[in-house]
């Protein structure tokens, strides 16, 4: 272990109060998830925007070409800068990470960019819009039904799209030792952009809220994972 990786690394018992408090917060939002799930929210939220005749903003600019279209590609470019910057990083210090760390959580961002539409291409769960009472043809199935499908064409869930926001997730566990202030503002951000695409594929029709709550919780799981291996890791003495 280098003097930086010591300085920047947490105690045993500061590594152990973060991951009691990474698992709080997964439980949390975890039993939030599976309350709102049983609540069948899902369809009153979708009916605030859509009706017979289907979604009045699914092709509209702001939702379909802006935050769809164009939070993808930013989702992308987001990515290329973080390459950039591992290329040129060096040794990491105790207030920044280093080129190692950097592509670590790269691997972990392309990971959550990965999984999430693996499992959704693996879903039964049609999008709302294909829903008969929004002028489609299937009917409304839980998406904890497995193996029964809505007679739509499925896999909707979880929001690929959203994922695009979430699996950034990994930059606030990349800073929160280094600089827990632009840790906060990088999870922030992530946060409040995964939730303005969100909202967007609802209002469209392309997603309930949970597709998208529940790509944010499997992102942060992912995350939170990785950042107890890495910081376990770099804990123990050399």
């Amino acid at each position: 272990m280098t003097v930086s990786q010591a300085v920047a690394s947490p105690s045993r018992a500061g590594l152990v109060q973060l991951l009691r408090r990474d698992l709080a917060v997964t439980l949390g939002t975890l039993l939030a998830l599976l309350a709102w799930d049983a609540s069948g929210a899902d369809l009153a939220a979708a009916r605030l925007f859509g009706n017979a005749k289907g979604f009045a903003w699914r092709d509209s600019f702001w939702t379909s070409t802006l935050l769809h279209d164009g939070g993808r590609i930013a989702a992308w470019v987001l990515l290329a800068l973080l390459v950039a910057a591992a290329l040129r990083a060096g040794a990491g210090t105790a207030t920044q990470p280093g080129r190692a760390t950097r592509w670590r959580w790269i691997a972990v961002i392309l990971a959550g960019v990965i999984a999430v539409p693996a499992l959704k291409r693996l879903s039964l769960t049609s999008c709302p819009w294909e829903l008969a009472e929004f002028g489609g043809v299937a009917h409304y199935v839980s998406h904890w039904a497995r193996g029964l499908g809505d007679g739509g064409a499925g896999h909707c869930f979880p929001s690929g799209h959203a994922v695009a926001a979430f699996a950034f997730l990994g930059l606030y566990f990349q800073w929160r030792d280094l600089n827990p202030r632009r840790a906060r503002a990088w999870l922030l951000g992530v946060l409040a952009t995964g939730l303005a695409f969100g909202g967007a594929q609802l209002v469209r029709g392309a997603h309930f809220p949970s597709h998208t709550l529940w790509t944010a919780w499997l992102c942060w799981v992912l995350c939170a994972t990785a950042a107890a291996v890495f910081e376990a890791r770099q804990s123990r003495p050399s």
